[in-house]
C-alpha cells in the first residue's frame, strides 16, 4: 500500500474532466495525461493538472511508489456503436496484448503496427501502468462493447492481489438525466471491490421494510432546470454573441411546463439503428436524454414535430453532468467530442466513493 505523502492519483487518457470532477466531489484531485490540445486547455482552464503527453508512450519508470489511484479511459471510438466499431476486429489482438504484459512481454509495437485500426490497442494500457505502478486502487470506464477485455484485465489483476468488480452501469441509476451505459472495471488491493449501490430507478420503487425506496430517474426537463439565480446562454463559445438565454431556476425556454411536447432527436433514426437497438432514441423533455456522444452536436429540439433549435453546448454538458459554467475549449464540434467522451462526474463519483480509502474513510 502507497504511503507517499506525495502519491497522486493518475488519471490516464483524461479528457476534458469526468472524473477530475467526480475526485472534485470527494475532495479529491488528480493527474491527468492528455495528448489532445484542446482538451488539455479544458481541463487547464478548469483548474485540473494536466501533463500533456501520449499515454502509450509515457515511460512508467519516474512514477514508481508515487501513485495511489489509478483512473483510466481509453478512447472508445474504435469500440463504440456510434463509430465504424473496427475494434471488434483487433479484440483478439488486444487479448493477446494483455496476456503478453501480465508475462513480462511488452508486444505493443507490432500488435499494434497489425490492428484495423491502431487506438484499439490503448485499452490495454491501463494495464501497463497497474502492473508497474501496483497502486492501491483502480478504476477503468468504456464502452460496453470493451467488458470482456475488462473482464480479461480483472482476472490479471487478480493474480497479482487485487479484488476486481467489474460490469455495466447505466448513468440514470445515479441521478443523471440521461440512459448512458458503460462498462466499468473497480480494482482494490486493500478492501473488497464492490459497485454503488444505484440512487434511482426507471419509474422508482416504493418504500418496503428495507427502506424508502428509491425516486424515478431525472428527467432531461428536471436536470435543466438547474438552480436558482442562474442565467444560461445557449451558446456554447461564451465568447460568440447572440444566443438566448434561460433562468436556471426553471426549464429553458426549450423545456416549457409542456415537457412531453419538446423532443430531442439524435442522428440515430436510421432503420440501421432502429433494428440493432429496438428502438429510436429520441426522448421527449420529460424522459432522460438517449447517451450523449461526440456527434450530440449534430442533435435539435423538436416541438409538435417541427425543428426548433440545435441542442446546446451549455446543455449538453449539464445532461452529461458538468457544470453550466464549465470551460469548454475548442470549436463547437470539439466540445461536444469533448461532452460526448467523458465520464459524467456524478458517476464517476458514485464509482469511485466504494474504492477511494479517503472517500470510505469519510463515509465511514
Amino acid at each position: 500500500m502507497s504511503n507517499h505523502a506525495d502519491s497522486l492519483i493518475l488519471d490516464l487518457f483524461a479528457g476534458p474532466g469526468g472524473w477530475s470532477q467526480g475526485l472534485h466531489a470527494l475532495g479529491l484531485t488528480d493527474t491527468g495525461i492528455e495528448t489532445d490540445p484542446a482538451v488539455c486547455a479544458t481541463r487547464t482552464a478548469a483548474g485540473h493538472t494536466t501533463i500533456h503527453a501520449d499515454v502509450a508512450a509515457h515511460p512508467t519508470a519516474p512514477l514508481r511508489g508515487k501513485v495511489s489511484g489509478l483512473i483510466g479511459s481509453p478512447p472508445c471510438q474504435t469500440f463504440s456503436a456510434a463509430g465504424l466499431r473496427a475494434g471488434n476486429t483487433d479484440l483478439p489482438l488486444c487479448h493477446q496484448a494483455l496476456d503478453d504484459l501480465a508475462h513480462g512481454h511488452d508486444t505493443r509495437g507490432e500488435l499494434r503496427a497489425a490492428c484495423t485500426d491502431t487506438r484499439s490497442l490503448l485499452v490495454v494500457e491501463p494495464l501497463r501502468y497497474a502492473l508497474d505502478l501496483r497502486p492501491d486502487w483502480i478504476a477503468l470506464e468504456e464502452v460496453p462493447a470493451v467488458l470482456p477485455v475488462f473482464e480479461h484485465t480483472a482476472r490479471l489483476l487478480a493474480h497479482v492481489g487485487y479484488s476486481t468488480w467489474t460490469g455495466v452501469l447505466n448513468a440514470a441509476d445515479f441521478g443523471l438525466a440521461q440512459t448512458r451505459r458503460r462498462a466499468f472495471l473497480i480494482a482494490s488491493r486493500t478492501r473488497p471491490a464492490l459497485p454503488s449501490d444505484p440512487t434511482h430507478a426507471d419509474g422508482g420503487t416504493p418504500a418496503d421494510l428495507f427502506g424508502d425506496g428509491l425516486p424515478a430517474w431525472v428527467s432531461m426537463a428536471q436536470a435543466l432546470g438547474l438552480g436558482p439565480g442562474v442565467t444560461v446562454a445557449t451558446r456554447g463559445n461564451r465568447k460568440a454573441s447572440g444566443g438566448n438565454k434561460f433562468r436556471a431556476s426553471r426549464p429553458s425556454w426549450a423545456l416549457t411546463e409542456k415537457a412531453r411536447s419538446w423532443v430531442l432527436h439524435s442522428r440515430r433514426d436510421s432503420p440501421n439503428w432502429i433494428a440493432a437497438h429496438g428502438a429510436r432514441p429520441n426522448r421527449h423533455g420529460d424522459q432522460p436524454a438517449p447517451s450523449l456522444t461526440g456527434e450530440a452536436h449534430r442533435w435539435h429540439w423538436s416541438r409538435d414535430g417541427a425543428y426548433q433549435r440545435p441542442l446546446d453546448v451549455t446543455e449538453a454538458a449539464v445532461l452529461q453532468g458538468f457544470p453550466a459554467a464549465y470551460p469548454w475549449a475548442g470549436s463547437r464540434t470539439k466540445q461536444f467530442q469533448q461532452i460526448g467522451n467523458a465520464v459524467p462526474p456524478p458517476l464517476a463519483t458514485a464509482v469511485l466513493r466504494t474504492v477511494v480509502p479517503a472517500a470510505l474513510e469519510v463515509a465511514a
